[in-house]
């Protein structure tokens, strides 16, 4: 069987449990899920740029995005 090819993203405890609180009633089977599923839209959402390069406005947004999901302070 061909391993799988994944790594482990450490976050605080109280993120994880606010994020399994968040996904108990959505089709999501897991924290993990979800939080793949809101990391692939954010990167799916810069790549689409048509700019090669982040502007300020956009490292804005991700920085926003991912305070909101409690990767940044």
């Amino acid at each position: 069987m061909a391993k799988e090819n994944k790594v482990t993203i450490k976050i605080p405890r109280k993120l994880y449990d606010n994020l399994g609180k968040i996904t108990d009633d959505t089709g999501f089977n897991s924290v993990t899920d979800f939080i793949v599923y809101c990391l692939r839209d954010i990167v799916y959402e810069v790549k689409e740029r048509d700019d090669k390069k982040l502007t300020e406005k956009d490292v804005n947004s991700v920085k926003k995005r991912l305070k909101s999901l409690g990767y940044l302070e």
